[in-house]
Parts: C-alpha cells; sequence; structure tokens
C-alpha cells in the first residue's frame, strides 16, 4: 500500500506541475473569460489516460505500477476530468446506462453547485 501511494504521489507531483505550467502559458497567450489552459489540460488528461489504459491492457496489465504512475498519479493530478471520462466509459461499456446518466449528471450538476455554494459561503 505505501509504495502505491508513492508511486501516486510521485505522479500527481509530475502531473499537478505540468497543468500549472500549461495552464500559466495559456493565460499569457489567450484572451481572458474563457479558461483555454484548463480546458485543454482536461481534454488533453482525457485522451492520454486512455491512451495509457488501453495500452497496459493490451500489452500489460492496468493493475502494473508504471500504470498507476501513469494514470492515477499523473492524469490525476494533470487533471480529474481524465479519471470522470473514463470511469463514464467504463460504465457504458458495461451496459449501465442508468448508472452512467446519474454518475454524469450528479458529478455535472453537484460539481457546479457545491463549487458555487463554497464560493457563496466563503465569499
Amino acid at each position: 500500500m505505501i509504495k502505491s501511494l508513492l508511486i501516486v504521489g510521485i505522479g500527481s507531483f509530475i502531473g499537478g506541475a505540468l497543468r500549472y505550467l500549461i495552464s500559466t502559458l495559456f493565460k499569457q497567450f489567450c484572451t481572458q473569460g474563457f479558461p483555454w489552459g484548463t480546458l485543454l489540460v482536461n481534454l488533453m488528461g482525457c485522451f492520454i489516460f486512455g491512451a495509457i489504459f488501453a495500452l497496459f491492457s493490451k500489452y500489460s496489465s492496468t493493475s502494473h505500477p508504471w500504470c498507476l504512475l501513469l494514470t492515477t498519479g499523473l492524469c490525476g493530478g494533470f487533471t480529474t476530468f481524465s479519471t470522470f471520462a473514463y470511469e463514464s466509459v467504463q460504465m457504458l461499456q458495461q451496459g449501465n446506462l442508468s448508472g452512467f446518466i446519474g454518475y454524469v449528471a450528479t458529478s455535472l450538476i453537484a460539481g457546479i453547485s457545491l463549487f458555487a455554494l463554497g464560493y457563496w459561503f466563503f465569499k
């Protein structure tokens, strides 16, 4: 368990640092008012997570330490949206349409609502 935590922590550090660098660069070059850096990071994270998961599924094992480092660690630190997308697609692949709809709707509505509530409460 400790080894897995360290692996995830190392990946998360790298992913978070990359997210910060990309977001900072985009803020310098893009117009204000739209989070282009965040959008790019989220979309890249989804693609990278899917690619890594597919490669480990095909050539190795998704429980391999490198898979943990790159998916949960790196992509999780880079963006949590990649994990959200993965779990959503996994539910669809399992034929769990009601779970998929509930998960997506709850994640979006509750996530935005709780953000707004926290913002309002501590404003």
